[in-house]
């Protein structure tokens, strides 16, 4: 009996597994269904992609949509609207709310404000604290948790963990890999004075390599004698890169497109919007993330989005906060840089889609194969356009790369099978659902 199916995905060119090739895709009940090339009287309808690609779709792996306790900056609808307007179709979301994300009550609140209301699909990860190292083991397995994130620096309250003895308490209950910012706060604290009024360029002299790097070590070598595995989130120094290379068994390690992008010369002309913490640093810890990227060290990209208004962003530094929107311009900065050959489309997947899912087990995600969600980020390589604070949906409205040109666009952007965007349109209500873990997968 022939195979029908929901939707065919038609003449388009496949990055999977398999290599880059002209393929059609069959889709059926939101799973892929069949790769091959089949006639378009199987399916009840067909979608011509003639001339553009198709990746597996794109998992943001690091976002902050500031909901609940700061939705005039962002929520949870805004963000996910800006996440697929970009062509992601999953992400996880971080902590620092308000109220943080620390226990099960709160996981289940952002759990109940995302269904419904999200475009894509979404994990939230708990925050570990020196109050409930206890329940990090229940937590971290509960539906829809991404893991455990950990602030050993740039965090206040109880997010806050930058004792050894703290870090390593809850490295002993752990079960899944956690996910961990790593700046050292006692040389943060020593080190204020370097600041300057109203120059936001003195950022990473105060925040400098020395004091990620420290955090990281520190890190590892905690990881290490626990025989636990940890992810370093937004690496952006040489010095780092150079010593993670060597400890690659138990750390895996993120890179953001701005950090790949931008170097401090940004601060002259955009000030404190270049500003987020860890810092864009000088060009050659830029030269040091390519070099980890194409040797294999760097593991995942993630947008690290954490949006301010732009009248809050506009206080004279050091009062501006920290952070950047990033979700929505992740993938055409990205295939940019592709374009420029600075990495290959299949390693743009891999550090996209294939990353994410190997190193945090997502069940049926990451790759276009037969049983896998029929998530698809549907690019067009050729197609050059210019990012205008305009095209932005998150509610600040701005973006770093206002005015920059790029050659490879996100023209759809597909989750479950249903067409969530299709060129700059938004097509289908909220569906977003939680991303399911393998280590995390309810008994039957």
């Amino acid at each position: 009996m022939t195979e029908t199916f929901d939707l065919l995905l038609k003449g388009g060119t496949v990055v999977n597994q398999d290599g880059i090739g002209a393929r059609d895709v069959g889709i059926r009940a939101g799973r892929i269904a069949g790769i091959g090339s089949f006639s378009p009287d199987r399916a009840d309808e067909t979608v011509d992609c003639t001339g553009l690609h198709l990746l597996p779709g794109v998992i943001d792996t690091q976002v902050h949509f500031r909901e609940p306790g700061m939705e005039h900056k962002e929520d949870l609808e805004s963000g996910s609207r800006a996440a697929v307007m970009g062509g992601v179709t999953a992400v996880f979301e971080m902590p620092n709310t308000n109220p943080l994300t620390t226990s099960a009550s709160a996981l289940e609140d952002k759990i109940a404000r995302a269904t419904g209301r999200m475009h894509c699909d979404f994990a939230f990860f708990v925050g570990g604290t020196h109050d409930n190292v206890k329940d990090l083991p229940e937590l971290e397995m509960l539906p829809g948790a991404a893991g455990i994130k950990v602030f050993i620096g740039s965090s206040t309250g109880s997010l806050l963990v930058a004792d050894d003895p703290g870090v390593r308490a809850i490295l002993k209950v752990i079960r899944r890999r956690a996910a961990f910012h790593c700046e050292h706060e006692p040389r943060l604290d020593e080190r204020k004075h370097l600041r300057v009024e109203g120059d936001a360029s003195s950022h990473p002299v105060w925040r400098d390599e020395i004091a990620a790097l420290t955090a990281t070590t520190r890190l590892v070598n905690l990881a290490r004698e626990e025989g636990k595995r940890v992810h370093v989130l937004h690496v952006t120094s040489q010095e780092e890169i150079e010593f993670l290379r060597a400890h690659k068994d138990v750390a895996t390690v993120e890179v953001t497109p701005h950090h790949l992008t931008m170097d401090a010369s940004w601060y002259a002309k955009l000030g404190s919007l270049v500003q987020m913490n860890p810092p864009v640093r000088e060009a050659r810890h830029r030269a040091a993330l390519w070099h980890g990227l194409a040797e294999g060290v760097v593991d995942v990209l993630g947008s690290d989005h954490a949006p301010h208004t732009l009248e809050e962003k506009a206080k004279p530094y050091p009062a501006s906060p920290s952070g950047m929107t990033g979700v929505q311009t992740l993938v055409p900065t990205m295939l940019d840089h592709v374009n420029a050959g600075r990495l290959t489309l299949e390693r743009f997947v891999d550090l996209s889609s294939a990353g994410p899912a190997r190193i945090f087990n997502i069940a049926t995600k990451g790759r276009i194969a037969v049983g896998y969600d029929a998530d698809f980020t549907v690019v067009d390589l050729k197609r050059r356009e210019t990012i205008r604070n305009g095209w932005i949906a998150s509610k600040p409205g701005w973006t770093p790369y206002d005015g920059v040109e790029v050659t490879g666009w996100p023209v759809g952007t597909l989750l479950r099978g249903a067409r969530v965007m299709w060129e700059g349109e938004l097509l289908t209500p909220a569906q977003g659902a939680p991303v399911r873990f393998m280590e995390a997968l309810p008994k039957l």
